[in-house]
């Protein structure tokens, strides 16, 4: 029986998209985000190669929540020292450091392997909607 090949792209072309925080709920911002950075709605996607493109997320501040997860979720986080638990409501995470639940988010969409951390650095936020970055496609 023969093995099937498969395509492997000779160059990864980036691009870079902009993704309005704001017009979604955080999960559905956060999947469109994960996909893009992956590579997943390119047609040559090889899930072992490194094929994303840079996100920039606009509107970081105004995102929104449905139900009652303002009240209700929590972050935990360890110290590493017995009886280290650190817990963070989602609202005083929003005043603190909005960017920083949607990139736990995105994070967390991400498999788990060599390439999740070079994927994140190409993760750009920006509170309000004016910034630097040269866009090329709006999502």
């Amino acid at each position: 029986m023969k093995t099937p090949k498969s395509h492997i792209p000779k160059n990864v072309q980036r691009i870079w998209w902009e993704i309005d925080a704001s017009s979604n709920s955080m999960g559905r911002v956060a999947t469109v985000i994960a996909n893009r950075l992956r590579g997943k709605l390119k047609r040559d996607f090889t899930p072992h190669i490194d094929m994303g493109d840079f996100v920039v997320a606009v509107n970081v501040d105004k995102m929104k929540f449905t139900g009652r997860k303002i009240e209700q979720k929590l972050y935990h986080s360890h110290t590493g020292f017995p009886g280290g638990v650190r817990t963070k409501q989602l609202k005083h995470m929003i005043i603190d450091d909005p960017e920083d639940v949607l990139r736990r988010a995105v994070f967390n969409m991400i498999d788990d392997m060599k390439l999740r951390k070079p994927m994140m650095r190409r993760l750009k936020f920006v509170k309000g909607t004016t910034h630097e970055y040269k866009i090329d496609k709006k999502a």
